[in-house]
């Protein structure tokens, strides 16, 4: 094995795992109120377009702070603000299972999005600090694989926790927030202890190794800047910036409403599925969008290719959502619901690694959290519009094919980026 070889592999196996870890948490708090609303929304008296603006509302508050988060990060390091921001959301999540109305869901969701705003952009920005571009959409994706993970794992689990957890003569979708609320605060202390800022900090490299990573990393960055410093409203004006975060936002809104929407379009197969069953035919479209990431991410970085590894995954689940209302069979809907997993899932690396390519020190921290924090916006609009039309038409078919078309609207903005996204803006 080559010494570079080999700095890749402590890298992978001590700094990827343990954010794969932090990801698998948070996500998990994210879109556990999805499963929470099969019983929560009854005994609160939720509406669906309550619920999707109940779901809107962590994005909302999550878009606020994103920028300051990351440039908080940048300058007093990744170890110290990332176990912050778990802790955070951590007791927040909690206090969640104890709202007594929608208005207090609404406030509590706000106050979730605000406590975890800066994590994930906060960790791709600090994944620039490891790997070199031809590596990132497989870094990316080993560490994103957390979202279908969280969904193949969490959903059988949310789904036996609703059907047997009635403690305290409180209610099962309370204690599934309070349930998946704790590990935050467990894994803040742990990053704290565990997480190295940078590079230069990291013990389980020889100084000779740490030396060679800074070098390669520091060569790259000029690289992509051309020796020029780019301040932070040089990125906020980079029109490559803008361009990926409106792909970004428009892939979000049909993401989050296959995320958020996909228990309750399931649930409405049939009258006599348990929360347990649904939990278990909710995974099996994350199945799939596990093997795309890794797939398609492999693929792109192979290739040192972006644009056609972004727009054919979005094409691919925009027609499987506009297909969705044709179908009735529990069968043929989980066939098409996995067909649209595989293209939101299959996106992500190559997108992320599109949106570091040109950028690096502080305008990567901003321009990172500017793509990320509008692509989020896209989580509070598919998820509302889903619930708001879910009340004037044929139940949540015209939201789900509404969620097909701005999938459809992302994969042609992806045709439109530069033929090579790896070269310097």
């Amino acid at each position: 094995m080559s010494a570079e070889a080999e700095v890749r592999t402590k890298i992978g196996i001590r700094i990827l795992p343990f954010l794969f870890l932090l990801y698998v948490v948070a996500f998990l708090d994210r879109i556990n109120i999805g499963f929470a609303a099969l019983t929560m929304n009854k005994e609160l008296a939720i509406s669906s377009q309550q619920f999707g603006l109940v779901v809107g509302m962590f994005f909302f508050g999550y878009f606020l702070l994103e920028i300051p988060s990351n440039l908080i990060l940048h300058r007093i390091g990744a170890r110290v603000w990332i176990a912050r921001i778990l802790v955070t959301w951590g007791f927040v999540a909690i206090a969640t299972a104890f709202a007594q109305d929608v208005a207090q869901l609404y406030a509590a969701r706000f106050l979730l999005g605000v406590a975890e705003s800066g994590f994930f952009p906060g960790i791709l920005f600090y994944l620039t600090y490891w790997f070199r571009q031809r590596e990132q959409a497989r870094a990316i994706a080993l560490f994103m694989i957390a979202q279908p993970v969280t969904n193949i794992l969490g959903a059988p689990v949310s789904g036996m926790i609703l059907d047997r957890v009635h403690w305290l003569h409180l209610s099962s979708w309370r204690w599934l927030l309070i349930l998946e609320g704790l590990p935050a605060i467990v894994f803040g202390i742990a990053t704290y202890l565990l997480l190295p800022s940078r590079p230069e900090q990291a013990t389980f490299l020889t100084p000779l190794e740490r030396d060679g990573l800074a070098s390669a990393l520091a060569e790259e960055r000029a690289q992509k800047t051309g020796g020029r410093h780019l301040s932070v409203l040089d990125t906020l004006s980079n029109g490559r910036v803008w361009h990926l975060a409106v792909i970004g936002f428009t892939q979000a809104i049909g993401a989050y409403t296959l995320i958020f929407w996909m228990p309750q379009v399931v649930k409405a197969l049939s009258s006599v599925y348990s929360n347990t069953t649904v939990g278990m035919l909710v995974a099996i479209p994350h199945l799939v969008g596990l093997v795309a990431m890794i797939a398609v991410s492999r693929s792109s970085d192979r290739r040192l290719e972006r644009r056609f590894h972004l727009a054919i995954p979005l094409a691919i689940a925009g027609a499987a959502f506009l297909s969705l209302r044709a179908v009735h069979s529990t069968t043929l809907s989980i066939l098409l619901l996995s067909f649209v997993a595989f293209g939101v899932y299959g996106f992500f690396g190559p997108y992320f690694a599109s949106a570091s390519a040109f950028l690096s020190g502080a305008s990567a921290a901003v321009g990172i959290a500017v793509i990320t924090s509008v692509a989020n916006l896209g989580g509070f609009v598919g998820p509302y519009m889903v619930g708001l039309l879910a009340r004037t038409t044929e139940g949540m078919n015209v939201g789900l094919a509404l969620a097909g078309v701005s999938l459809l609207a992302s994969a042609t903005l992806a045709l439109l980026l530069p033929e090579r996204t790896l070269v310097t803006a």
